[in-house]
């Protein structure tokens, strides 16, 4: 198997106060359809839109992770499985991690709905927001919704720490 290799990453977006922006453009395009077929095969059937959408808000619930540190942001069920596309992109997401601040290492949890309450997800939306990104608010249900069928079988919960970022920012 050849060594997967990545060009250099574009700057985030900045953040501002006028009209939300895109998070795809945090991607080239072929890093960008790269990512999504690896979520396409990991759930087949999928419609290759979804996993687009899915994609876009990986990418912004990263880039807001990386930007709030300890401020207990976790992915939905279903956006976490974009960031699952994009950690086994270990090349890329570590350049992207690297463009956006500071790793965010994922924390798998088995998932159980009683440890992961709406104020994460809020929270986390709201992250999202403040920093300058689109939410697809279809994609940021609770735990236990069946909206989309992933292959994702983890969860990240309350503000105990899931989202750990290297370097940590000064406080």
């Amino acid at each position: 198997m050849a060594a997967c290799k990545t060009g250099p990453m574009k700057p985030p977006p900045p953040r501002h106060g006028g009209a939300p922006t895109t998070s795809r453009a945090l991607l080239n395009d072929n890093q960008f359809i790269n990512v999504r077929a690896t979520i396409l095969d990991n759930n087949p059937g999928m419609d290759p839109e979804l996993a687009s959408r899915i994609l876009e808000q990986a990418l912004a619930f990263l880039a807001a992770a990386a930007a709030s540190p300890g401020d207990g942001l976790v992915p939905s069920r279903v956006v976490d499985e974009g960031w699952h596309a994009l950690i086994l992109h270990t090349s890329l997401y570590a350049n992207l991690c690297a463009a956006l601040g500071g790793f965010v290492h994922h924390v798998p949890e088995r998932p159980d709905p009683a440890r992961r309450g709406e104020a994460s997800l809020r929270r986390t939306i709201a992250a999202m927001e403040a920093a300058g990104y689109e939410v697809d608010e279809q994609l940021w249900r609770g735990p236990d919704d069946s909206l989309v069928s992933v292959a994702a079988s983890c969860q990240h919960s309350d503000d105990s720490g899931p989202i750990v970022l290297i370097p940590k920012k000064p406080t």
